[in-house]
């Protein structure tokens, strides 16, 4: 695949080659920055981690140039700091035994940009190549730019594949913002439980970001155990740990779906549920 960035890259975990690493893959995340799969496709990594079967892919849209940065970080340069942060993905990706490791390099400038085609582009390359089962991304509802226009370019991209190329399952995860505003009936609930001494340790490889101004690992653990005891007033939990996500998969299936309508469909049912519940009392 050639990209529209010459700094993009891909990186395969020793043992595995480019030419058989893309093609096995079953599940892929697609994030903006570094450590937003690692947060946010959790759920995809533990599927996946050391089965024969499925495989964990990874695609990182931006160059991480804008990290907050403090303590041993704060004097770092963009290009120090995008070095750093394309070091540490690479490094999850081996202690996540993921099949591949693609980073795009963008700056959040030309990712955020709806004229320009590159970034459509090269996911359509990526999603021809690996033609994975199920996606995961951001939300259309989270409150990061950036995080919104890398769903819009990955649905741009899924709707120009034919029908028989497209995924089962694409999933927009909560990362910034979180998807506890859903109605229950509209979550696509993840059990993320499994091996968090995994999750602990991919999470963790950030020291960038976590070292760097911004207690990522906590605040990611935090949501999932909240998420857990929060989701059903009148039960014991089920999980320990859940991750939320909304549905992309009928934008996809029926691209004459408007994808503002459909998100803010999710709104106005909230809207309506909250209006019903206070009917009753006032």
């Amino acid at each position: 695949m050639n990209f529209s960035s010459p700094s993009a890259s891909i990186y395969v975990p020793p043992g595995q080659t480019i030419e058989i690493a893309l093609p096995r893959i079953t599940h892929l995340g697609i994030g903006a920055h570094q450590d937003d799969l690692e947060f946010m496709a959790f759920h995809g990594i533990e599927a996946c981690y050391r089965q024969n079967d499925k495989w964990f892919g990874g695609v990182t849209c931006t160059n991480g140039a804008g990290s907050s940065r403090t303590g041993l970080y704060k004097d770092y340069s963009d290009d120090e700091m995008c070095a750093v942060r394309r070091r540490e993905q690479e490094q999850a990706a081996v202690v996540g035994e993921y099949a591949a490791m693609v980073q795009l390099d963008y700056p959040s400038s030309s990712m955020k940009d709806p004229s320009n085609p590159s970034p459509v582009e090269d996911l359509l390359s990526i999603l021809k190549t690996t033609r994975p089962e199920v996606i995961y991304t951001h939300n259309l509802a989270d409150k990061h730019a950036t995080h919104v226009a890398v769903t819009a370019a990955v649905l741009k991209a899924l709707r120009a594949l034919p029908p028989e190329a497209q995924p089962r399952q694409v999933l927009g995860c909560e990362v910034w913002r979180d998807l506890d505003w859903m109605l229950d009936a509209d979550k696509t609930v993840l059990d993320v439980s499994g091996r968090p001494n995994l999750a602990a340790a991919i999470g963790g490889i950030f020291d960038s970001q976590i070292a760097g101004g911004k207690r990522y690992d906590l605040a990611v653990q935090g949501r999932r155990l909240a998420n857990a005891t929060f989701f059903d007033s009148h039960s014991v939990d089920d999980a320990e740990q859940l991750w939320f996500a909304m549905d992309l998969t009928p934008l996809v299936n029926d691209p004459a779906l408007d994808p503002v309508e459909f998100t803010t469909a999710f709104i106005r049912r909230f809207e309506e549920d909250v209006r019903s519940s206070l009917g009753n009392y006032f």
